[in-house]
Parts: structure tokens; C-alpha cells; sequence
């Protein structure tokens, strides 16, 4: 049998206080609870739906997050693809987000001077831990105002388009300055979105969720960039862009006049 004495039960005491306070201490460093996370992804007319679909397929993957699609009503809103995306709330009704997310698209050309768009996505900012993009919705981040003097990525074929809004353009697949969260064309979304959650939650939940995706490229060509493309097939994409990139050029010096 064992006895304790009064400072036996002094020690433990001090012990137990000092255990309770690394805990504490310890939980005041860890990342917020990915429950606590409100993810928004703005849709809008001719969005590239898989700029929204990939990152949507992987924010849905985290524990407890709840994520949003907005637009400016509750209606059917038609993609650049057969597909028809229904928002789930509506710029009055959205809460403060900790990500805003705006994908790409055709539809950008019309967004980079929508100001009941760039007032929201402003507004969200103000509160927003991170502000982020796909393809060329860094375009429209920049029409509001949020990229300058950050480093940003977009589709190869609009990467002149960022410095006019004051940004840094970076040829990368997901590029990250502070809480500035960027992925290149179109499949990069999916990358830029598991990135991010390793950011919000941890490198672990990123990876069951790339496992549970089985996200494991390997294209059947190496046609997918500019860099490795066959120089009769970029030629030939060029072409086939030339007039849609008049008209985005046209709408995005109109929207970076504005922003002086």
C-alpha cells in the first residue's frame, strides 16, 4: 500500500495544471476545425463547369465544411457545356465566407464589369481568410480590386491579362501569395483545391481526399500546355481563340480603365 503525503498530492496537482495548459496551448495553434469552414464558389453564365466541379468534388471531401454555389438568384444558370448548375444561395443571403472561390470561364468576359459581382466578392473579402480563383476567374478577382500587388495565376492563353489589374502573373500550376489562392486552366482545379484544403486543414485530409478521387494523372498526350504542345497544334488553338480573345481583351482593358 502507498501513501501520499501533502506535497505528494502539491506535485500532482502542479502537474495536472501544467498538462491542462500545453493542451490548451496546443489547441490554440492548431488549424480551425474544418466544420467551422463556410467555402463559396461564386457561378455565373458560361462558367467552364470543371473549374467549379473539380474544386466543388474536393471542398465537398472535408469533414463538416459547408459549401455554397452563389449567384446573384436562385435560377437555373448555364455552363460553357451541356451542363445547367443550380445556385444554392444568393449574393443577399450568402454568409461571410472563409473561401471565396471564383472559377473561370467564356462568362468572365461579362464578369470582369459586373459591379453587383465585384461589390460582393469585394465585401467578401473584407472577411474572407482566403480569396481564391480557377483559370480566369483571377480575372474578375483582379476586376475587383483583389489582386494587386499579388501574385496570381490564370489560363496560359489570358496570363497578359493580370498585370493591368496590378498583379504578378505566375506561370504555375496553383500559385500562393498569402492568403491569395490561384490555379492555372481548367484541371488545375483540382490541384489548386487540395492544396488549399492542406492549407486550411492539413496535408493529411488533402490526401485522403486525392486518394478517395483517385486523382492520379497521367495523360494519354503531352499536349497540355503551351511549353510541350506539338507546334501545329498550338498554332491551331491560337487560331481557334483569336476572335474570343479580342473580346476578352476588349472587356478586360474596359475593367482595368476603371480601377485606375
Amino acid at each position: 500500500m502507498s501513501f501520499r503525503t501533502r506535497a505528494d498530492h502539491a506535485r500532482m496537482a502542479r502537474s495536472s495544471q501544467t498538462w491542462q495548459t500545453k493542451l490548451r496551448l496546443q489547441n490554440l495553434e492548431r488549424p480551425a476545425m474544418s466544420a467551422s469552414l463556410q467555402i463559396g464558389l461564386v457561378i455565373f453564365p458560361r462558367v467552364t463547369q470543371l473549374d467549379l466541379t473539380g474544386p466543388v468534388q474536393v471542398f465537398s471531401g472535408v469533414p463538416g465544411a459547408k459549401v455554397h454555389l452563389i449567384w446573384k438568384r436562385i435560377e437555373p444558370v448555364p455552363s460553357d457545356s451541356v451542363l445547367v448548375l443550380t445556385p444554392t444561395i444568393t449574393f443577399a443571403d450568402c454568409p461571410q465566407l472563409d473561401v471565396i472561390c471564383v472559377p473561370g470561364g467564356a462568362g468572365t468576359d461579362d464578369m470582369v464589369n459586373d459591379a453587383e459581382l465585384l461589390d460582393f466578392l469585394r465585401e467578401q473579402a473584407k472577411g474572407a481568410k482566403y480569396i481564391t480563383s480557377v483559370c480566369t476567374g483571377s480575372l474578375v478577382l483582379g476586376a475587383a480590386g483583389l489582386l494587386r500587388g499579388y501574385r496570381a495565376t490564370t489560363h496560359w492563353s489570358a496570363m497578359d491579362f493580370l498585370a493591368p489589374y496590378g498583379a504578378t502573373p505566375e506561370k504555375t500550376r496553383v500559385c500562393v501569395d498569402r492568403n491569395r489562392v490561384s490555379g492555372g486552366g481548367v484541371t488545375a482545379g483540382i490541384d489548386f483545391a487540395l492544396k488549399l484544403v492542406s492549407i486550411m486543414v492539413d496535408r493529411p485530409t488533402a490526401e485522403l481526399i486525392q486518394l478517395r478521387l483517385e486523382y492520379n494523372p497521367a495523360p494519354p498526350f503531352d499536349s497540355g500546355s503551351p511549353d510541350t504542345a506539338p507546334p501545329e497544334i498550338l498554332a491551331l488553338m491560337r487560331e481557334k481563340i483569336a476572335p474570343f480573345r479580342a473580346r476578352r481583351e476588349e472587356a478586360n482593358s474596359r475593367a482595368a480603365a476603371r480601377l485606375g
